[in-house]
């Protein structure tokens, strides 16, 4: 009926609209993919090793350079691009290791989704190489070890740089901040005690 107050319900006009892919919801998806294929390819040459080969230095040497390539990435590029920061340690002439950080502008916004899956994996891969270690321990897969020695220490380094990188990221926008307001303020003074002067004399 044309006057009925009950009105056919269009189920299919209101299914929530899906949601899109992780990939396009990134600011850098070249870099989201890249910053987890070398990871991912190491461990599935560490745990399928053997359905491929019985040779452990063939194993070691893929399985090392692809630990090597995702060290470089993460710290050279995919850092940069995800969260905007990245590091460096030199030599200085009196034989002490400097750290070098870089940072972004604090006026440019960091995509959530990239920085949150930058740093759950940062902090997630030294343990899963940690758990592979207590694994062949167990298993008395004392060469193996070699292998996960090498992860332990390349993404314990990274992690250990970002996390470095990133609290001086802070206390540098901080201090900036807090510069920025004690400007504010004295010229908020300045104007207030000219004002009042100003008052008394008249």
């Amino acid at each position: 009926m044309a006057g009925s107050p009950f009105q056919p319900l269009d189920v299919e006009g209101q299914q929530p609209e899906p949601q899109p892919s992780i990939l396009k919801q990134s600011s850098h998806p070249v870099a989201l993919v890249f910053h987890f294929a070398f990871r991912i390819a190491a461990l599935v040459v560490y745990l399928l090793a053997n359905f491929f080969s019985n040779s452990f230095v063939l194993t070691f040497v893929i399985a090392v350079l692809l630990l090597a390539f995702d060290f470089w990435t993460v710290k050279n590029v995919t850092g940069r691009l995800l969260v905007g920061l990245r590091w460096w340690n030199e030599v200085a002439e009196d034989g002490r290791n400097v750290w070098v950080f870089e940072n972004r502008d604090q006026s440019r916004p960091i995509n959530g989704v990239d920085s949150r899956l930058f740093w759950y994996s940062l902090y997630a891969t030294p343990v899963v190489w940690a758990l592979l270690a207590l694994v062949a321990i167990i298993r008395f897969n004392f060469q193996w070890l070699l292998i996960v020695a090498v992860a332990v220490v390349l993404s314990g380094a990274n992690l250990i740089g970002y996390m470095k990188c990133d609290k001086n990221a802070k206390q540098k926008w901080s201090g900036m901040a807090a510069s920025a307001l004690g400007g504010n303020s004295s010229i908020l003074g300045m104007i207030g005690s000219n004002f009042i002067g100003r008052m008394f004399r008249g």
